[in-house]
């Protein structure tokens, strides 16, 4: 198979898993084919509405992903629902703080986790405070937070508390209030 393709093959989201592995495997050292076989396994992720496939095919590959010197296919496995517990604690120690961030995005990542990334850089934190599963303890404490964004994005998140946002309208920036009280009164009607 031809590297031109493999890409095109990549594209097609329920290309059986068994295919994709072999791509996988044939053109392993070749980022643009690793960067599709990262985007296949996303696409179909955040497709299926059903329980996840969980094969083991499925986590192999999220594992290899994980292991590329190429930080978008960490990327992709960061932010991917099906990531194993094991690789996002791996990954939330990722040097390229976007890794990171993307750990702290992932609805899926527990909270022990996430826990390690509060005290991280702000691009951290933002993804942290954007995260529904963050727990209400740490969105706490992000109502403090000296970056703007953050604390905006503690307003828009979906698991923030009617006693968080309530703080938020005292908010020193008139965007980080308007935010709240949009969320508040989404949740009045």
């Amino acid at each position: 198979m031809l590297m031109n393709e493999a890409v095109i093959a990549l594209d097609i989201v329920d290309l059986p898993l068994e295919k994709v592995r072999e791509i996988f495997n044939h053109f392993r050292g070749e980022k643009r084919v690793t960067g599709m076989v990262a985007m296949n396994i996303s696409r179909r992720s955040s497709i299926d509405d059903k329980e996840p496939e969980k094969s083991g095919l499925l986590l192999s590959l999220l594992r290899d992903l994980s292991e590329a010197e190429d930080m978008e296919n960490r990327w992709a496995v960061a932010k991917n629902r099906l990531t194993p517990v094991d690789v996002l604690e791996k990954l939330a120690k990722d040097p390229v703080n976007l890794v990171r961030a993307l750990v702290a995005t992932n609805p899926h990542t527990p909270t022990t986790i996430l826990r390690t990334l509060f005290s991280d850089e702000k691009i951290v934190r933002d993804g942290l405070s954007g995260n529904p599963s963050t727990p209400e303890e740490l969105l706490s404490l992000l109502l403090t937070d000296t970056d703007k964004m953050v604390r905006m994005r503690v307003a828009e998140n979906p698991g923030s508390s009617t006693s968080i946002l309530k703080a938020l309208l005292e908010d020193g920036d008139l965007d980080v209030r308007r935010s709240a009280q949009s969320r508040l009164k989404e949740r009045s009607n």
